[in-house]
């Protein structure tokens, strides 16, 4: 009742209202519009007036100068480029030894990786060099994931791969010359470069209109369901594939060079187990054993010394073109043919790349913004299209490796950027000798992670029947993954 002391009273006679209110407290006069404008509005006027400008023709510029004032560009400028805002708080002595060697690392796990998985995207091995330098490059500078690791991927690579044959199929008489070869090459690469092109583009278009929300559904459930969805071998089409694929497997081998099944058969022997050791003992390991790299080493060491080219006819990598490629727009007719091969590549690079994101950003305290990760990796496709590269996103291998290996911040990418970059520019003679069947071994082990994956099906199984049937090997022959991968991630979902 403090409040009401000493308050104005309605116009009326004192008598009445004394007898009421024997406190001497009266009611005040409710407060209409016509009674503020009476007591209030002399003072907003005379606010309004000096705020006024002189010439009435200036009104009109104010707003838009107060709308995009320096500081609001500074906060979108720092938005858009995280960059701004974690360098200058970087703590050179506590992080930068631990992002170098992680850089490295993973840097020298990227060129192995990235050349075999080339071949899973059915282009020629530099070109997944490419892929592994210029989006980690960009992501570097974009992206909000500070143990984020870009760069090739397998289940993109088999997705595209699927794409690109069925774009620029093989001719028929596969005893192709060396010019022929090489056109087949070009095309295929256009192809691949078109497709990262169109993914890229969906992604820029989600950023703009602000799906990054999306990131919500995507549960555990669903990213498994994407990479296995994704798994479609792509020599074979039609139903039953998985099946006819094995069968060509062993059709073939009695017409496979011994020398390459023996090298393919020791590659696998060591590299399987080592996998193994780093999945098993990882928390004792100070960092994870490279088989690849040591395959790598190995290999092109034996192949030089017995001459294994050129007596038994094994396939080898080959002289690597040094420095990179010009850059050149995909073309813009074939985006409506890769369309419905862009979007589901889009949506798995999404779906992985920020689960991985927020899973270590759950795990390190800090957080990651959805909408700038589409942004980040839609800028990565669309400009390292322009150079040849194919799509990309994150791995789970490269940055369960990377976190292991004391990587702190983006800036670990960078260092690989280097590693790869020596590579492109100076260390490629050194692949030379390196055998494709190698890098084959090398796409096996890497993929072993997802075959385990298939572990996963009895729960699509509970979950939606169809769209299991849908999903599985025994799927009718289809253009793309789209509808494989849209209906399990709208079965998914629906059960979160």
């Amino acid at each position: 009742m403090s409040g009401l002391v000493g308050a104005r009273t309605c116009s009326g006679p004192g008598e009445a209202s004394d007898l009421k209110y024997p406190l001497g407290t009266r009611l005040r006069e409710p407060l209409t519009e016509a009674r503020f404008q009476q007591l209030f509005g002399d003072a907003e006027k005379e606010q309004e007036l000096r705020t006024e400008p002189r010439w009435p023709g200036l009104r009109l510029w104010r707003r838009p100068a107060s709308a995009c004032s320096r500081p609001g560009a500074w906060r979108l400028l720092m938005a858009r480029l995280p960059l701004l805002r974690w360098l200058p708080r970087y703590r050179w002595r506590a992080w930068l030894l631990g992002d170098a060697v992680a850089g490295v690392t993973v840097g020298v796990v990227h060129v192995p990786q990235g050349m075999a998985f080339a071949l899973l995207t059915s282009v020629p091995p530099v070109f997944g060099l490419y892929t592994s330098f210029f989006p980690v490059l960009i992501y570097s500078l974009l992206g909000t994931g500070r143990h984020l690791s870009t760069g090739t991927f397998a289940v993109l690579s088999l997705m595209t791969g699927s794409a690109v044959e069925r774009l620029v199929p093989e001719p028929l008489t596969r005893n192709l010359s060396g010019i022929e070869k090489e056109q087949l090459d070009a095309q295929r690469v256009g192809a691949a470069a078109a497709v990262a092109f169109g993914s890229g583009a969906l992604m820029l278009g989600m950023f703009m209109l602000q799906l990054g929300v999306l990131s919500t559904f995507l549960s555990e459930p669903v990213v498994k369901a994407l990479t296995s969805g994704g798994l479609s071998l792509p020599r074979q089409i039609g139903c039953f594939s998985l099946f006819k694929t094995l069968a060509a497997v062993l059709t073939s081998l009695p017409r496979s060079s011994p020398a390459e099944l023996t090298i393919s058969a020791i590659s696998l022997a060591l590299l399987v187990p080592i996998k193994e050791l780093n999945v098993r003992f990882r928390d004792r390991l100070p960092t994870p054993i490279p088989g690849e790299v040591v395959m790598v080493l190995l290999a092109s060491v034996l192949c030089f010394t017995s001459s294994l080219d050129t007596r038994y006819n094994v396939q080898i990598v080959g002289l690597l073109p040094g420095g990179f490629p010009q850059p050149l727009l995909p073309s813009l007719a074939e985006l409506p043919r890769i369309l419905a091969d862009s979007m589901p590549i889009a949506l798995v690079t999404f779906a992985v790349s920020t689960s991985l994101a927020s899973m270590y950003a759950d795990k390190y305290s800090y957080t990651i913004d959805p909408n700038q990760e589409l942004l980040a990796h839609g800028v990565s496709n669309l400009i390292s299209s322009l150079f040849s590269c194919f799509p990309n996103s994150a791995s789970l291998a490269t940055t369960s490796l990377l976190v292991d290996a004391g990587g702190n911040t983006q800036l670990a990418g960078l260092f690989s950027c280097i590693v790869v970059l020596s590579v492109l520019l100076w260390l490629g003679p050194f692949f030379y000798y390196l055998p494709k069947a190698v890098l084959a071994c090398i796409n096996i082990s890497s993929m072993r992670q997802m075959f385990f994956q298939m572990q996963e099906l009895p729960q699509l199984w509970h979950i939606s029947r169809v769209d299991f049937v849908r999903n599985g090997s025994i799927t009718p022959d289809c253009p793309s993954h789209l509808p494989n991968t849209l209906s399990i991630l709208a079965s998914t979902t629906d059960q979160c």
